[in-house]
């Protein structure tokens, strides 16, 4: 078999919207007098199946303040937007991503995030155009997204690939911990924040994707017998 398909998580991977939103509660809970650690805030990235973590709440319970929790989480979302918008596509994404369609390659996301948070950054980035199919938490049963497979299998599904066919990019332990658990071959590329956090083993670590061509990662897979 050969690699048919390239599955991208977004947050993160394409967009880094987990860092701004990291630093941005890193400031409020400062503001406060606490800390939010990289660990704590780590449990939800890329996946809300491992945790029920809620910074407000979490901040309210510590701080032994009255906060009205609303005002907070607009704060937030209003904050952390404004730093998002301003990030650009991370390196490399567009060189695979013309990479792949040269090769026949098909592209996919694979999002815990919902449609409605993807598909208007994605248009806005000018990248919805770009793949076969967008699999978002929509479109999987609730409590289903990443450290779950479900995401990445309906992502397959859809394709008509398998699971030796395909290559998974991911940034986060939820991320890599999915795409273990589907049983596809998974390439870490961590950012600011997720570099922090523990991962378990992906079978290839890159600090970005500019750092190697996706024909020089096709024949490591290949060397690694994903290619059979």
């Amino acid at each position: 078999m050969k690699i048919k398909a390239l599955i991208f998580d977004f947050d993160g991977l394409i967009l880094d919207t987990e860092t701004p939103e990291f630093q941005v509660w890193q400031t409020i809970y400062n503001q406060y007098g606490h800390q939010l650690m990289a660990e704590k805030w780590g449990q939800i990235v890329g996946g809300w199946g491992a945790s029920k973590f809620d910074a407000a709440e979490h901040l309210a319970e510590i701080a032994g303040d009255v906060i009205n929790l609303d005002e907070l989480r607009a704060r937030y979302r209003s904050e952390s937007d404004a730093l998002i918008l301003i990030q650009p596509i991370l390196p490399g994404v567009v060189d695979y991503l013309d990479q792949a369609r040269r090769l026949g390659i098909h592209l996919a996301i694979a999002s815990s995030s919902p449609h409605s948070w993807i598909d208007p950054h994605l248009t806005r980035l000018g990248l919805a155009d770009r793949f076969d199919i967008i699999i978002c938490a929509d479109d999987v049963p609730p409590g289903r997204t990443k450290p779950n497979p479900d995401l990445f299998l309906k992502a397959l599904e859809e394709l008509g690939v398998g699971t030796g066919q395909a290559i998974v990019l991911e940034d986060s332990p939820n991320g890599v911990r999915a795409a273990h658990a589907a049983g596809i071959f998974v390439v870490l590329v961590p950012n600011p924040l997720t570099a922090k956090l523990k991962t378990d083993d992906s079978n290839v670590t890159l600090d970005s994707l500019a750092d190697m061509p996706l024909q020089e990662l096709l024949l490591i897979t290949s060397k690694l017998g994903v290619i059979l």
